[in-house]
């Protein structure tokens, strides 16, 4: 007995995974958060496939349900917005699937972080600038462990990604000013990621709470901020793989 999580993407149905596109169509039985999963993806379904919408559900509903339908020999997906490895809550679920004796295969799928990116067209590690991306989010109701405040991990001066944190904004701004940002660091936040009514703000972590406020933006948003994604950044942060005069294993290099 399996269960299968599949990573639905960021939004736009052709986003897909081709394994999660064959594993729709081929679902007896699809569990999905309708609040956040394109509606879209279930025109792979097949018709006499049951849809079960999880937005009104806690979790031991969902899995009792999952349960059930796979021990009668269904085949099951559990579809999750994004990629179920960043913030998926697929752990809880894995945890009581096994207690049930029931295997689980997870699929992956395109995370909002490089959908966002695509969207502004931004390069999250640039040459000489920085080499290192934080996913991460801002403490609210959930907290952060202490080791990993925002303050704390900003100190990096690396690009940071911040999931969940919409509504969080005053306090981002708060934290990377004590990293010792400057309030001119770009921020990018892009709202529903591939999505029809995807919008994208280029502001600066001292505008970035006005912005939010202005464009009416309080969920479903990915915050992207750090001095890669500034858009005056020019062709002096070059890789090595492609200067002609460096020699690597497929090509020697010139003077």
């Amino acid at each position: 007995m399996k269960i299968y999580i599949v990573g639905a993407g960021p939004g736009a149905s052709d986003l897909i995974t081709v394994r999660g596109m064959k594993l729709l169509q081929q679902a007896d039985v699809i569990f999905y958060t309708d609040s956040l999963v394109n509606e879209e993806l279930l025109t792979y379904a097949k018709t006499e496939a049951r849809i079960f919408r999880t937005s009104g559900m806690h979790l031991q509903q969902i899995v009792s349900l999952m349960c059930e339908e796979v021990k009668k020999g269904h085949v099951v997906v559990r579809l999750h917005t994004g990629d179920p490895s960043i913030y998926g809550a697929t752990l809880e679920q894995i945890a009581l699937l096994k207690k049930e004796g029931i295997d689980v295969e997870i699929v992956p799928g395109v995370s909002s972080a490089f959908a966002a990116a695509a969207a502004a067209q931004v390069e999250l590690t640039v040459p000489n600038l920085t080499q290192t991306v934080i996913f991460t989010r801002a403490e609210g109701r959930t907290p952060v462990p202490e080791k990993e405040q925002l303050a704390s991990l900003a100190k990096h001066h690396c690009t940071i990604a911040l999931f969940l944190s919409a509504t969080l904004t005053k306090k981002i701004t708060a934290a990377l000013l004590e990293a010792g940002w400057s309030d001119r660091t770009p921020v990018v936040v892009v709202y529903k990621a591939t999505w029809p009514d995807e919008k994208i703000v280029r502001t600066t972590v001292g505008m970035l709470h006005e912005e939010m406020q202005r464009h009416g933006i309080r969920q479903h948003a990915l915050i992207l901020a750090g001095w890669a994604l500034s858009n005056e950044l020019d062709e002096s942060y070059r890789s090595k793989l492609y200067d002609e005069t460096f020699t690597h294993g497929y090509r020697k290099g010139g003077k």
